[in-house]
């Protein structure tokens, strides 16, 4: 019998292995734990959204492939929203594409825009599935690192102009910001688009969390700035606006050569997905607008409520501008390994939070920083903050 002497796994994802989400979902299940690590919530979404995937199951629009692009009317209406709220017009039979969540899509963007070699800065601490994919690419992942500066994560515009060279394909942007919470203001946004036509590079704008920004903030999709929309893939998400992360519906809009770019590689990834769940969504980006003022006021009432339990058990807050995560500094708790601290807290609190460590390169940068979700319900919460009291005695 012979024997393999090659590793199984690609080299590209030698480095990745099973995600921390996987680890510490685990843990919160073998402990009894609150699981306020990962970012999905505890309750559905709007109860006519539901009804109206149901409707179309039942009627039998989507039980078979769907068009590769996306059904027509989550098109149009991807279109409409990016028209009605941002000023941005698209083709929506040319200019959006409909992907397997927003993951696809970054993976698809990605596999589509950049050969090895290709430099992609990517803003660290970044999502999990951002070096995996660049990775898969070929391409070089270069780091720009947000640094905590009075009790916010802030950009060093020096130090991302520095990270662009001759090999710069792209800048991979997330806005607002997966773990720190940082809304990049619209003169960041301006040095960023200055920049990327002065070099003639793309831009893959990360906006899921454009509907959860919160007071004293606002989101500036890139795309709007001048000389960007032909060099801008912007991706959107239905799972964390309309709470069905389940239902892994996302979408990319941009120039027509772009999108097009990107449709050559998402063919060949799921194809199609998600059929029902797209006219569905269809609806839910034309609710009315008090739905989504609603949703951004529970989570900021959630955000303070865990926010205010952290630092009454002894952690350095960096209150969040957008998404559904806070970070936290554990030194003031006398630690500073985050892996250490999280995989102890089930045990010590009957808590899980995540290791902010895994979403840089430098883990020793990330070290004693640690992200909580607070996309769970008020009592939840509440039960949580009252647990994390044992950690200050």
């Amino acid at each position: 019998m012979s024997v393999m002497t090659r590793p199984l796994l690609n080299r590209r994802l030698a480095e990745f292995g099973t995600t921390i989400f996987a680890e510490m979902s685990a843990l919160a299940v073998r402990t009894g734990s609150i699981n306020l690590g990962q970012g999905f919530p505890d309750t559905d979404g709007p109860e006519e959204v539901r009804e109206a995937a149901v409707r179309a199951l039942r009627d039998g629009r989507g039980n078979q492939y769907p068009p590769g692009p996306g059904v027509p009317e989550l098109r149009a209406a991807v279109a409409d929203h990016q028209r009605d709220r941002y000023g941005l017009a698209y083709d929506p039979d040319t200019e959006v594409l409909v992907t397997a969540g927003a993951t696809e899509a970054i993976a698809a963007a990605l596999l589509a825009l950049v050969e090895p070699g290709d430099e992609v800065i990517a803003l660290e601490p970044y999502y999990d599935s951002y070096a995996a994919c660049i990775a898969m690419a070929g391409g070089t992942r270069v780091p720009v690192t947000l640094r905590p500066h009075e009790g916010a994560y802030v950009l060093d515009l020096d130090e991302l102009r520095a990270a662009v060279t001759d090999r710069t394909r792209l800048i991979l942007l997330n806005t607002p910001h997966n773990p720190t919470g940082t809304v990049l203001g619209r003169a960041e946004l301006a040095a960023v688009a200055e920049l990327a036509v002065e070099r003639d590079l793309l831009v893959v704008a990360d906006e899921v969390y454009e509907h959860l920004v919160f007071e004293g903030a606002e989101h500036v999709p890139v795309a709007t700035l001048p000389g960007m929309r032909e060099r801008t893939l912007t991706i959107g998400s239905a799972g964390k606006t309309f709470s069905f992360t389940g239902w892994k519906v996302g979408w990319a809009t941009g120039g027509r050569e772009l999108v097009a770019a990107v449709r050559s590689a998402k063919q060949f990834l799921t194809y199609v997905s998600s059929g029902p769940f797209q006219y569905a969504i269809a609806e839910a980006l034309r609710l009315p607008a008090a739905y989504f003022d609603g949703l951004r006021a529970d989570l900021a009432a959630k955000r303070d409520l865990l926010s205010e339990g952290l630092a009454a058990a002894g952690f350095e807050v960096y209150r969040p501008a957008g998404t559904y995560f806070v970070t936290t500094d554990i030194r003031p708790l006398g630690a500073d390994d985050g892996f250490a601290f999280c995989r102890a807290l089930p045990e010590r609190a009957g808590v899980v939070a995540i290791p902010n460590a895994v979403f840089y390169d430098d883990r020793e940068a990330g070290a004693p920083f640690v992200r909580f979700a607070f996309c769970k319900k008020t009592e939840v919460l509440e039960e949580a903050v009252s647990r994390l009291k044992r950690l200050s005695g």
